[in-house]
């Protein structure tokens, strides 16, 4: 059996070292013919595409060899809101007419997506989607969040699935590093390399990987769980 000790530095290098079949391109907030609506706060009943929505797209979809602008598979790219609208994968308001939503809810393992052997969209991730098609699909953005809530259950595992375990997850995870329960994400958190790729710090791999950094709010929530011993709260 591998040593603990070993096990840790396999952690570090799966963070510093990633598997090229997770690239995505740099993500920035388009507008053109769809506006970007932003919000100076953000309300709980409300589901925004660039805080909630865009990230669970990059992490999961927007993959190379997948919906990139490079491969485009079925013409179909979902790396920023204009190119998914153009994409017609959409309608808003209706599900039904939504190939975004069909596709993440498939049962035949010949068309869900993400295919296998990457995992499927979790039950909340798909209710962020279809709610956010419902509410209208809208170019939306809301800045700021409360510092001062960093529960790992309530606040940095939500963080952590949309922006992270798509890459980190399934049969092969990126680097090796699989983050998809409380024990993987205490471990990196506890030996700094956490706090490290989200801050882009000497020596680290900014996460998440060629994409927008996380909002200045979501890093000072995680780096103040961290802070506080990353308990399982």
């Amino acid at each position: 059996m591998i040593k603990f000790s070993s096990y840790l530095v396999l952690l570090i290098l799966g963070l510093l070292t990633i598997v090229h079949s997770c690239k995505h391109d740099p993500v920035v907030p388009q507008t053109g013919d769809n506006p970007l609506e932003t919000s100076d706060s953000c309300y709980s009943d409300t589901v925004y595409f660039v805080n909630d929505v865009l990230p669970i797209l990059v992490s999961n979809c927007a993959l190379s060899g997948c919906h990139d602008p490079v491969t485009a598979e079925d013409n179909v790219i979902l790396n920023n809101y204009n190119n998914m609208i153009q994409s017609d994968v959409v309608t808003p308001f209706d599900l039904g007419d939504s190939d975004l939503y069909e596709a993440i809810t498939e049962t035949d393992p010949d068309k869900i997506m993400p295919p296998p052997p990457a995992s499927p969209l979790s039950a909340d991730q798909i209710n962020t989607i279809s709610t956010w098609i419902n509410q209208g699909a809208k170019n939306n953005f809301c800045e700021g969040c409360d510092t001062t809530a960093f529960t790992f259950a309530a606040v940095i595992e939500p963080i952590i699935n949309s922006s992270c375990t798509g890459c980190h997850s399934g049969a092969t995870p990126s680097g090796y590093l699989t983050l998809v329960d409380y024990n993987d994400v205490q471990t990196i958190a506890l030996n700094g390399s956490l706090e490290g790729v989200i801050t882009g710090a000497t020596g680290f791999e900014p996460m998440p990987f060629n994409a927008n950094p996380l909002p200045d709010c979501k890093i000072t929530q995680i780096i103040n769980w961290i802070n506080d011993g990353a308990p399982n709260n």
